[in-house]
C-alpha cells in the first residue's frame, strides 16, 4: 500500500482513499456517538450550519469544541458523550479540524473518518478493499498533530497485514501536545477520562465511513466482519452498523 500523510492545507486534487484521522477529540466522538446508538452523523461546514440544521430538525443533536454554547446539546467530549442515550438518532458535529478535514475529501471514493478507537476495523476495511494507494489526513495542528500521525502510522502498518506492536504510538499520542492541553485544562469542554479513552485501542467493532448524501456529508458505521475486534462490554448500547 502506498502511503501518504498530509495536513489539510497540503492536500491537493482529490485522493482515491482517504483516512481523516482526528484522535482527540472528533472521532473519538464520533466512534462514541455510534456506540451509544446514534444513527448517523452529519459532519457540518461551519457552526452557524450546525445551528441551521439543528433549527430544521429539532430531534437531531448538535455537538462542538470547546464549552457548552447555546442551540448545542453536546461538546466535543467522549467522556462526557459516553452517558449519552443517542438511540437511532442524528447528530450534527461541527469540529476545529476532525469535520474539516472530511470534508476537504469528500470527493475521494472512499472516505474514512478515524481515531485509535477504530483503528483496527478501519486498516481492515482497507485491507479487504484492497486499497492501494491511501492518503491519510493528519487533521490537528496543521497537519503536525503527533496524536493523528501516531495513529495514522498505525494503521498504515495494520492495513498491510504487518504486526505492528501499538505501545510506542500511544506513547507518542499520550505524549502529544493536545493530550497535555487535554489533560492540563488548556481547552474548555472537556472530561478528566477523554485522553484515555482517546487512547483507548479498538474500542469499538466498526469503521466510520462518510458519503454524501442529499447535499450533506454524512458519516455511518460499516461493520467489519474479521472476528471480534473491540472490547465494548455489555453495558454499551447496541451498534447499528451500516
Amino acid at each position: 500500500m502506498d502511503a501518504r500523510f498530509l495536513g489539510i492545507a497540503e492536500l491537493t486534487g482529490t485522493p482515491s482513499v482517504a483516512v481523516v484521522v482526528d484522535v482527540m477529540r472528533a472521532f473519538t466522538v464520533a466512534a462514541w456517538a455510534f456506540g451509544r446508538g446514534a444513527e448517523k452523523i452529519v459532519l457540518a461546514e461551519s457552526l452557524d450550519e450546525a445551528l441551521a440544521l439543528k433549527a430544521r430538525h429539532p430531534d437531531w443533536v448538535a455537538l462542538k469544541d470547546g464549552p457548552p454554547a447555546p442551540g448545542f446539546d453536546l461538546v466535543n467530549s467522549p467522556g462526557l458523550l459516553r452517558s449519552a442515550d443517542l438511540g437511532g438518532r442524528t447528530v450534527v458535529q461541527k469540529t476545529t479540524a476532525g469535520t474539516v478535514g472530511a470534508l476537504a475529501v469528500r470527493d475521494a471514493s472512499l472516505v474514512l473518518c478515524a481515531g485509535f478507537v477504530v483503528a483496527e476495523a478501519t486498516a481492515r476495511l482497507l485491507r479487504s478493499r484492497r486499497c492501494a494507494d491511501v492518503t491519510f489526513v493528519v487533521t490537528g495542528e496543521d497537519g503536525r498533530a503527533e496524536e493523528d500521525l501516531a495513529c495514522a502510522q498505525y494503521m498504515a502498518g495494520r492495513a498491510t497485514g504487518a504486526e505492528t506492536d501499538p505501545a510506542g504510538f500511544l506513547r507518542r499520542a499520550g505524549a502529544s501536545r493536545a493530550a497535555t492541553e487535554l489533560a492540563t485544562g488548556v481547552r474548555q469542554g472537556v472530561h478528566p477520562d477523554d485522553v484515555a479513552l482517546c487512547l483507548e485501542l479498538d474500542r469499538f467493532p466498526f469503521a466510520m465511513v462518510a458519503t454524501p448524501e442529499d447535499a450533506l456529508m454524512v458519516l455511518r458505521p460499516h461493520a467489519v466482519d474479521a472476528g471480534r475486534v473491540g472490547t465494548a462490554g455489555p453495558s454499551d448500547q447496541a451498534i447499528r452498523p451500516t
